[in-house]
């Protein structure tokens, strides 16, 4: 897969000045002074742009498209469902890559959690793990649990109950915090994969717990990685603590997994490191390689049998489009196309790659730190930086990366090539670089 592969489409002016005007983009204003990039195919880590252009992808879709894009046996799953069933209600109807889809999940968390709802998007996985929860509880009789504990700088998305659950402090979430639920939220684990410097926190958590354990019904947590609230890496320490409070306090765990799961972090799941299983599993991005949108939420037999014998008789959401046979059947084949490749050895590859290509900008005034873990690597800035001053400039030297507020960060597709992996860090030593030495450095950082 090369660029040569790319389609040949170009994309009207007035195409790219109505969306400006009337599509709004994720997080985006309409209006927007400033366009949004027009894109018009994909191939391999290459995106082509409607001026025939490329540029090396370092985002993989915002985690998902771990195969690169495409695929030819991602392709070929599709266009074999779609000659069988496009889609079909799951109330009361079932299908084989749906079946077949839990099977592989639950076979990869060795058989620890045996029950699979599948969902729409992440953040309704999320909302799914929430209700789940309550639902256990309430099943038990143990209707006042019905709060969560949550952590500082978490994410995990943008609908109202994920929204509960994300800081509401220093998440984009503050405008609505009048509106949302209440939870209870402990500190962050401390910023550093290998240093285990936690003991304070984890004192902190439990005495949340022992003051309001009766009212607690789960802890939701990232596993090593916090994402969107600032890619803070964490010691597997902390999450294996976790664990123990929850099981002391009779709380349940849920993990999400939505970001670093299926390799990313060098584990094929991030809560790997604790040595731990949760109790309610959140999965999606890369399930599908980043073709469709599909989440899983997991859970135990426990669970999901007290939850079908409770005042409900079922755990109580259902989507249309829950399940459908296309992402399905494109997650079964991701997955497989994850399983049989060497997908240990390229993420290592890509780690190392990573960490002494990014290595020298730890020296620079302007950055805060350097951390690689996987197939990530991030450069947190000192300051705020200018997204559009920045999002343009790694445009212009070929590359997609979309920084935010202090984090300039890659995560691409595991099929990457050296020299394009190279091509995306000297990008970002360049940027720093030239903020460093512009006059317009106080334009950049805000």
């Amino acid at each position: 897969m090369n660029k040569n592969n790319c389609i040949n489409i170009k994309m009207k002016k007035s195409e790219i000045n109505f969306d400006s005007k009337h599509v709004w983009h994720p997080y985006s204003p309409i209006n927007r002074a400033i366009s949004s990039i027009p894109a018009v195919s994909a191939s391999g880590t290459k995106i082509k742009l409607s001026n025939g252009n490329y540029l090396i992808d370092g985002m993989s879709s915002w985690w998902s498209a771990i195969h690169g894009y495409n695929h030819p046996i991602l392709n070929k799953s599709i266009k074999k469902q779609l000659q069988k069933m496009s889609h079909i209600m799951f109330g009361g109807i079932t299908h084989k890559p749906a079946i077949s889809l839990c099977k592989k999940l639950i076979n990869i968390t060795s058989n620890k959690l045996e029950c699979v709802f599948l969902a729409d998007s992440g953040s309704v996985s999320i909302e799914i793990a929430l209700k789940m929860a309550v639902q256990y509880w309430q099943s038990r009789g143990k209707k006042n649990k019905k709060k969560f504990v949550a952590l500082q700088y978490g994410y995990h998305g943008d609908t109202l109950g994920a929204m509960s659950v994300c800081d509401p402090k220093n998440s984009m979430h503050s405008l609505y915090k009048g509106y949302l639920p209440k939870n209870f939220f402990t500190r962050a684990p401390y910023c550093n994969f290998h240093e285990d410097r936690n003991q304070e926190h984890i004192l902190f958590l439990e005495k949340l717990f022992v003051d309001h354990s009766n009212h607690i019904s789960a802890m939701i947590i990232e596993p090593i990685v916090q994402g969107a609230g600032g890619m803070r890496f964490y010691h597997p320490n902390y999450l294996k603590n976790v664990r123990k409070l929850c099981d002391q306090y009779d709380v349940l765990l849920i993990i999400d997994e939505i970001a670093t799961g299926f390799g990313r972090t060098g584990k094929f799941f991030a809560y790997e490191y604790g040595d731990i299983f949760p109790d309610i599993l959140c999965l999606g991005k890369a399930l599908t390689g980043g073709y469709l949108t599909l989440a899983a939420v997991m859970t135990t037999k426990d669970i999901a049998n007290t939850i079908s014998e409770g005042e409900a008789k079922c755990l109580m959401h259902g989507p249309t489009f829950m399940a459908n046979p296309l992402a399905c059947e494109v997650a079964n084949s991701s997955i497989d196309l994850l399983i049989s490749g060497s997908w240990r050895k390229k993420i290592k590859k890509i780690e190392k790659q990573l960490i002494e290509e990014l290595d020298s900008i730890r020296f620079n005034d302007l950055v805060k730190n350097v951390r690689v873990l996987g197939a990530i690597g991030v450069v947190e800035m000192k300051n705020q930086i200018d997204l559009n001053i920045l999002q343009k400039k790694f445009v212009d030297l070929g590359v997609w990366i979309r920084p935010f507020r202090k984090i300039i960060y890659i995560i691409p597709p595991y099929i990457i090539e050296e020299k394009d992996l190279t091509k995306l860090t000297d990008a970002v030593k360049e940027v720093i670089f030239t903020i460093s030495n512009s006059e317009f450095a106080s334009d950049i950082i805000i």
